[in-house]
């Protein structure tokens, strides 16, 4: 069975508290800035004086996640956090925890690593080879999936398939993602228990957000034994505090009479221009179907904007100006 220690001072006293994580994922959005985490494990935390369920995840507002699992050892994490907070790229960062564990022992360790790097995605992980079997990590372009302990691979491609697959912004593809774990046995532990875990969060830090504060947290945990699925629970907290729904939309038949708008499609690029024969000034935003503001920026006349970082699919430019306000889709293919 793996095994974890977490190290606590109380009134001078260390105390050493076992614990174990499985199944997780730490991604980035390249539009929004926003960085996230998420993850589920079978461990009872009603057993340990652990205050918080999303401890495995670290969120470093604007620039990236850490995840830190399997004989998880705080110093580690703790060194994870400076060499993020130093600048280094997601893989620079695997390589200083593998060559500088705290204990000599890399083999047992698992990280998920994932960052902007001059406004680009970059991701890493680490499995060792020693962590509890099913293990494994899934990298991809702007998420890495990792987890020990598990029913089989399974686990992290349902995990991957539902990021992949989730609509809407970063939050509700994480919470997506776990969805794709939702099976009796996720954790092999949990098989007994009639459940995939015992304790699960999602957690996203906007780029303005303060380094230990982030903009969105949900968790739950359930006790061993009483055979409550917790992303189902989960899953509840999440809809009641946020929409993963399209937003409803009219598009303002003005717009095309006050404004030229090209290429729409677009590859990248978009121009807007005034058509009045007098100035006009306002505010323009570019949202996505959810509502998630992704560029907003004061316009006097005409505009050019680069979504070319943006997914293929349908977004809304708004202008609000002292004429009025008007709406209309764009295409980026």
């Amino acid at each position: 069975m793996s095994k974890i220690y977490f190290l606590f001072i109380f009134i001078g006293l260390q105390i050493s508290i076992k614990a174990q994580d499985t199944y997780s994922i730490v991604a980035v959005d390249s539009i929004t800035g926003e960085v996230g985490s998420a993850g589920a494990s079978c461990v009872d935390l009603f057993q340990t004086s652990l205050a918080n369920d999303d401890f495995i995840g670290v969120l470093f507002p604007g620039k990236g996640a850490i995840n830190s699992q399997a004989y998880y050892v705080p110093s580690n994490q703790d060194n994870a956090t400076a060499r993020m907070n130093a600048g280094d790229s997601p893989q620079q960062i695997i390589d200083w925890l593998t060559t500088n564990d705290v204990n000599a022992t890399p083999q047992l360790r698992q990280y998920g690593v994932a960052a902007l790097v001059d406004g680009k995605p970059q991701t890493a992980a680490h499995t060792g080879v020693s962590t509890d079997d099913y293990k494994g990590h899934i990298v991809g372009r702007n998420y890495s999936i990792q987890g020990n302990i598990l029913k089989g691979k399974e686990v992290l491609e349902g995990i991957e398939a539902g990021f992949l697959q989730g609509e809407g912004d970063l939050a509700c593809k994480l919470m997506a993602a776990l969805q794709g774990a939702n099976m009796v046995g996720a954790d092999s532990r949990c098989a007994s228990n009639g459940t995939s875990a015992l304790f699960a969060y999602v957690k996203v830090a906007k780029p303005s957000d303060e380094f230990g504060s982030p903009s969105f947290l949900v968790s739950v945990r359930t006790r061993n034994g009483a055979r409550i699925e917790p992303l189902d629970s989960l899953q509840t907290k999440f809809e009641a505090v946020h929409s993963c729904s399209p937003v409803s939309f009219i598009e303002n038949k003005d717009f095309d009479t006050e404004f030229a708008i090209w290429p729409n499609p677009t590859a990248g690029n978009i121009t807007i221009q005034n058509k009045r024969s007098n100035a006009v000034k306002g505010q323009i935003k570019i949202t996505d179907t959810k509502g998630s503001i992704l560029i907003k920026e004061e316009f006097v006349n005409q505009a050019s904007i680069n979504i070319s970082d943006f997914s293929s699919g349908v977004y809304i430019i708004e202008i609000n100006s002292s004429f009025g306000h008007y709406t209309k889709r764009v295409v980026k293919n």
